[in-house]
């Protein structure tokens, strides 16, 4: 028996370090680490030892005789990366294989002070940089986050129907009650303290504050009622305190999703799958009420380029092609979506939709009410959106020649049909945001850096998307965070981190003079009680509190902010 790697990976390579036979690849030293859709465990080299699915924060490894349904596909994909590879030089034990020259980058002198270090963000990217310190260093650490709760990502942007996944978030959990740690939830920067009064308390600063807004399609009519970002999807399905309950109007019968990225994906499943299945999920209650309520039996996804070079990963598509009661279709209108369909190679993402249905869509006809279906629209972008007082239809391009990313129209291409759809969901990706009192690079969305150290700004640092831009998953922020961190480390020992100023407990006095909905680390296990508590009565894993009012009322418990 061997083990494989399932859709839920996260690429943080974690289950590598445990390996103690190098069969999971690729890894952090290999080229192509970084670039596939999940990590692979080689059936000939695995001695079923369970040390990487015993590691793995996500459960995503599973031993291969025990994959069931839609699972038992990966036994197959983790084999066929080792289809062209190259076998490993024979060994003389399976128990031994080449170890590289140990290496302690993390290591400090015996004698040096505690560092002071605030983390600004408490997604993966932060959480990821807290453990690195907390776990290689003496640093002691100030978690700050402007929600009143702790998760960032993992809590807002992981579909509810992936709870895997959301599994990351018990791991970077147990940090917060770390000793070395303070949790200052509720605190703005820019609003509640400034860079420089944060600076000045701290031997420096880490900034993970993501990429929070959404790329334009420039097109006429994006700004009608009923055109709206993938960001305010997901953050109304996830019960995001700053997205309200009625942020997403399901009563019409199509939606059209511009991008094929996991996002778009996402947001096309959740919205025709099973109200059934999601109330045993933690979606945001509104969005439960609203979907067994909708009207939604088709969702539309378009992708400017062909099947060969979607965005979303194998994994991502291969849920869709299971999703219990939804048909999946691709529109081969277009000649060159079936060719590259049928000249793809066996573990190419085309291939993939070999058996998925095709047939030319009639887009002049109502989506069948009897039935829920996602199509697959490739080489074809929107035009424009189409509505009096909102979106009524959508025109896009048939047969489009462009080959450029998914950022809207960028050639005249030859004008295609008009889809009827009440409501137009643009995926193409995320952006950065300016920070006060930080430099930024409005063409990239990032803030400028070398090695993750803020260029102009000493003890500044980013860590994420704000440092790398929107790319890359939960696991990619921890080679991400080893870097930042390692360059944090590198300057501390230099002795070029400027001295902070100001004590802790001025720290503390500073944000509790500023911050109406301070909450600390108790506070923080008084609103995971409360979901949890409000879950066990509805049966499920939890009913998250989906406003700002909610989670402070849940943290303070009837008493006001006290000292983690």
């Amino acid at each position: 028996m061997t083990y494989a790697i399932t859709q839920t990976c996260c690429n943080d390579a974690t289950c590598i370090a445990v390996c103690p036979v190098n069969c999971i690849h690729p890894t952090p030293d290999e080229p192509d680490f970084g670039t596939t859709d999940m990590l692979y465990i080689d059936p000939k080299s695995c001695i079923d030892c369970g040390a990487c699915a015993d590691a793995c924060p996500v459960d995503a490894i599973f031993p291969a005789d025990r994959l069931t349904g839609r699972l038992r596909e990966y036994e197959a994909i983790n084999a066929a990366y080792y289809a062209d590879r190259a076998p490993e030089p024979a060994l003389a034990s399976p128990m031994f294989h080449p170890w590289g020259e140990p290496a302690f980058s993390r290591s400090l002198p015996a004698d040096f002070a505690p560092l002071r270090i605030a983390v600004v963000g408490t997604g993966p990217a932060g959480m990821y940089a807290a453990e690195d310190l907390l776990l290689h260093t003496n640093a002691e650490v100030t978690l700050i986050d402007r929600l009143p709760v702790a998760g960032g990502l993992v809590r807002y942007g992981v579909a509810p129907d992936h709870p895997a996944t959301k599994g990351a978030g018990e791991t970077f959990a147990r940090f917060h009650a770390h000793p070395r740690v303070r949790l200052r939830l509720g605190v703005e920067v820019g609003r509640d303290v400034t860079a420089e009064e944060l600076a000045a308390h701290h031997d420096a600063v880490i900034y993970a504050v993501g990429a929070p807004a959404d790329r334009r399609l420039g097109i006429p009519g994006e700004e009608l009622p009923g055109s709206v970002p993938a960001t305010t999807v997901v953050s109304w399905y996830n019960a995001h305190p700053e997205t309200g309950a009625d942020a997403v109007d399901l009563s019409a019968g199509r939606v059209v999703v511009v991008g094929n990225g996991n996002v778009a994906l996402d947001v096309a499943r959740i919205l025709v799958t099973d109200p059934d299945t999601l109330a045993a999920t933690d979606i945001a209650d509104h969005a439960l009420a609203a979907l067994r309520g909708a009207r939604v039996r088709e969702v539309v996804l378009l992708g400017r380029r062909g099947p060969e070079h979607a965005a979303y990963t194998a994994s991502e598509l291969l849920a869709l092609k299971h999703l219990p009661g939804v048909d999946l279709v691709v529109d081969d209108r277009d000649p060159r979506t079936g060719e590259a369909i049928d000249a793809a190679a066996p573990g190419d993402k085309a291939a993939l939709l070999r058996d998925v249905t095709r047939e030319p869509v009639d887009w002049t006809a109502d989506p069948a009410r009897d039935r829920r279906r996602i199509v697959l629209r490739f080489h074809s972008a929107p035009v424009e959106a189409r509505g009096t007082e909102r979106v009524e239809a959508v025109r896009v391009t048939e047969g489009s020649s462009a080959t450029g990313t998914e950022n809207g129209p960028e050639t005249v291409a030859e004008s295609g049909p008009e889809i009827a759809a009440g409501l137009l969901v643009r995926a193409i990706g995320y952006r950065g945001v300016r920070l006060t009192g930080l430099p930024f690079d409005e063409a990239t969305g990032t803030v400028p850096h070398e090695g993750g150290r803020v260029k102009g700004l000493p003890g500044g640092y980013v860590v994420g998307w704000v440092k790398r831009g929107p790319s890359g998953g939960i696991g990619a922020n921890r080679a991400c965070a080893e870097e930042t961190v390692g360059t944090l480390l590198a300057d501390a020992v230099a002795g070029t981190l400027p001295p902070p100023t100001g004590t802790p407990q001025a720290f503390q006095k500073l944000v509790r003079r500023h911050s109406r909905g301070l909450v600390d680390a108790r506070g923080l296990a008084a609103i995971d009680r409360a979901e949890r508590a409000r879950g066990r009565d509805a049966g499920r894993p939890r009913v998250k509190l989906a406003t700002v009012p909610e989670l402070v009322a849940a943290a303070r418990g009837g008493r006001w902010f006290r000292q983690a």
